[in-house]
């Protein structure tokens, strides 16, 4: 077990949610074998440290996309974010537009795109899936832009939905899952009452939006199942690239080759992601994938990297293997369904502090210094 922040705001979460919710952010696919290796490589990699080198004054500012951030970090695109407290997207918006860093809406948020962008000063990120309906990506596309929206997430690891046994177990699908999913929020009253209560409407606005009527949990997960497209290809993004006149990053990238494809496509950088271990359980953990993908593309396009990221210090890991900045998905969910808003603020301030004492110890004076020779060489 890693001890931090992230663990204690998830024993929170876990105590607060129903766990038809819990387990949802939770878990993975099949087995949870990529999950767990998710942290466990990463806290395998080893930094050398360096002292005595005057760190009195360091700088954990980046720039990216034309975009000053405080820190080497985003909050990653995470679907109903908003069941995780009242109205979670715009709390979650609003923690990162605090602390000076991007805040990436999922397709299958809670709250619409119109209402989150409103309550920041700082443009957000919004993320899309390749999907059958072209009607509602095109309509999303045309929305995000209208409302500020300079950066796209493009999610292309999702042609079929990974197989989450957990989901099956706890309510979030299965037989009778809406009855089961309503006698677990009896069971959660903090929950039950600032979020099923007070947190309405229960549907996911952007679809909802795009449809003219609610979407509720029981059509989310048959709308979305019914428009995975698993006959996606490069081509099928050119329309969009044509469409969107910012930066257009490719999310769930593995595999050198699939990063080189996406330079001579023309995106603006990669996330290499695993989904969380939430898809192919059994791939390369981000932290395995990384350098590969670093020694292939490094410099012709910028790199980002989610899955497994704990804590500040596994943020410095990242940078250190090759990546430009870095990406939280479960872990400010945690910080998000135990104290809202607040919880996000606090999780960002102790990466900022465990970054900060990793830059100390290894020499490393900016962000760019933190690099392969900031690595221990194991055999």
């Amino acid at each position: 077990m890693i001890i931090s922040a992230s663990t204690d705001y998830r024993k929170a979460a876990k105590a607060k949610l129903p766990p038809f919710l819990f387990h949802y952010i939770d878990g993975g696919s099949y087995g949870e074998h990529t999950l767990r290796k998710n942290t466990d490589d990463l806290a395998d990699i080893a930094l050398k440290q360096r002292v005595l080198n005057n760190m009195s004054e360091l700088n954990l500012g980046t720039e990216l996309f034309g975009e000053k951030l405080s820190l080497p970090l985003i909050l990653a695109p995470v679907g109903l974010t908003g069941m995780y407290a009242r109205r979670g997207e715009v709390q979650a918006a609003k923690a990162a537009d605090k602390k000076g860093i991007p805040f990436t809406m999922s397709t299958v948020s809670v709250c619409p795109i119109e209402e989150v962008t409103p309550a920041i000063d700082r443009p957000m990120w919004f993320q899309l899936y390749v999907l059958k309906d072209r009607g509602f990506m095109k309509n999303a596309l045309e929305r995000a832009k209208a409302a500020g929206v300079k950066t796209l997430v493009f999610t292309v690891d999702m042609p079929v939905p990974g197989a989450r046994y957990r989901d099956m177990h706890s309510g979030m699908s299965g037989p009778n899952a809406p009855f089961r999913r309503m006698l677990q929020a009896m069971k959660h009253p903090l929950w039950a009452f600032d979020v099923g209560l007070f947190g309405r409407p229960h549907d996911l606005g952007n679809i909802s939006t795009y449809r003219g009527s609610p979407t509720k949990l029981e059509d989310y997960i048959g709308w979305l199942g019914a428009n995975f497209d698993p006959s996606i290809s490069w081509k099928d993004l050119e329309w969009i690239r044509d469409f969107w006149d910012g930066p257009m990053i490719i999310k769930g990238i593995l595999d050198p080759e699939d990063a080189k494809d996406a330079v001579k496509f023309g995106a603006d950088g990669v996330i290499v992601s695993n989904h969380g271990g939430r898809q192919l359980d059994g791939v390369l953990s981000s932290a395995k994938a990384l350098p590969m993908i670093a020694d292939a593309v490094k410099g012709d396009i910028k790199i980002l990297v989610d899955s497994g990221i704990r804590t500040g210090l596994d943020v410095a890991r990242m940078l250190a293997l090759g990546a430009d900045c870095t990406m939280l998905g479960r872990s400010y969910i945690y910080a998000l369904a135990a104290q809202g808003q607040a919880g996000v603020e606090n999780l960002i301030d102790l990466y900022e502090k465990e970054l900060r004492v990793a830059m100390t110890l290894t020499g490393a004076k900016k962000i760019s210094e933190l690099s392969n020779d900031s690595l221990v060489k194991l055999s």
